[in-house]
């Protein structure tokens, strides 16, 4: 495995903070045109990734519609019946996000042809073919967030895009140029999924995103994507907040660990709870305060522990020993004094 510290090339994706070794890959697999999917637990910045491929690309000349046509070749019916007027569009622009979810059709993603209409006007017509909302990453990205969760139809529909560029719509032959890099996500943990064939996985490259490398990154994180409501948070506090969470997701008992999502919630709530109380900085006594309602949905324990301890009771007692061995204090302007 290459390590953190042997990457010397430069960043591809300065504004994501860690993941060296994932934001290579990607990199490298993106400069030969692969297909990628990029496995790791949920809250940990797969999204974000992929919304970066998108800020990569640069702006383009194309037809003024919605699904970023080229002058030269339209895919779209309004296009390929009159040429609009040509604008130059961003990177950014080209992204588009496709949820799955076991109720997303073959239709919504690649569109439908009205049997009925297309006798009359013609396939390809307005009045007759929808284009889905795969057509609308012209050009771009398609980016599919949890791939296994999408049914098993349409990940065979999948196959001859990703393979062949056109896909097969109804009874129609609908060549489909398949100008998008394909940035697909998946949680391996998640028991409530459709299975992957390995068939599809075939198409991919595969990129693998872990929790934050160590205290100083999460914190990070932490303070850039956490909102700040007014009371302040210590460097002491914030550290003590991540250590914690690190520590559930090392401990034997838990199966589902906090994500870098639970961490940011419990650095925000324990703002919200010392602006009930009246103060202008974190105590630790608010982390504790609201940490079970932050974290102990967040998490799931091992069969073998689920029926004698629920994960409240893990947490609470995790942090009462937390608390005693490391004592974590108080904004530092007001360890020693009463609020202002």
């Amino acid at each position: 495995m290459i390590s953190q510290d042997k990457l010397t090339v430069p960043d591809p994706f300065p504004t994501i903070l860690g993941q060296g070794v994932a934001k290579q890959q990607l990199a490298s697999a993106l400069l030969v045109g692969r297909h990628v999917v990029i496995i790791g637990p949920p809250g940990i910045g797969k999204t974000t990734l992929a919304k970066n491929v998108a800020k990569l690309l640069p702006s383009m000349m194309a037809n003024d519609c919605p699904y970023h046509c080229s002058p030269s070749s339209p895919l779209c019916p309004s296009c390929r019946i009159k040429a609009p007027k040509q604008v130059s569009v961003a990177g950014h622009e080209r992204f588009v996000r496709v949820q799955g979810s076991p109720d997303l059709t073959v239709e919504d993603l690649f569109g439908d042809i009205d049997p009925a209409k297309a006798l009359q006007f013609g396939p390809f017509s307005m009045q007759a073919f929808t284009p889905g909302k795969m057509f609308k990453a012209n050009n771009g990205v398609l980016f599919f967030d949890e791939l296994n969760r999408c049914p098993e139809k349409l990940q065979n529909a999948l196959l001859q895009v990703l393979e062949e560029g056109y896909a097969t719509i109804g009874s129609y032959d609908v060549d489909i140029p398949a100008q998008f890099i394909f940035i697909a996500t998946m949680n391996p943990d998640d028991a409530t999924t459709e299975k992957i064939s390995d068939v599809l996985l075939d198409r991919f490259d595969v990129v693998r995103m872990t929790y934050p490398e160590d205290t100083a990154v999460e914190s990070l994180i932490v303070a850039r994507h956490g909102k700040s409501l007014g009371p302040v948070v210590s460097d002491t506090i914030l550290q003590s907040i991540v250590r914690f969470v690190r520590l559930l997701r090392e401990n034997d008992k838990v199966e589902k660990k906090p994500s870098v999502r639970a961490s940011i919630g419990l650095y925000e709530r324990s703002q919200a709870y010392a602006l009930l109380q009246q103060r202008s900085f974190v105590e630790w006594k608010d982390v504790e305060a609201v940490a079970a309602s932050v974290l102990a949905h967040r998490m799931t324990l091992k069969p073998s522990v689920q029926y004698i301890q629920s994960p409240y009771d893990l947490v609470n007692e995790e942090l009462s020993k937390f608390t005693r061995e490391n004592q974590p204090g108080a904004h530092p302007d007001h360890e020693k004094g009463d609020d202002p």
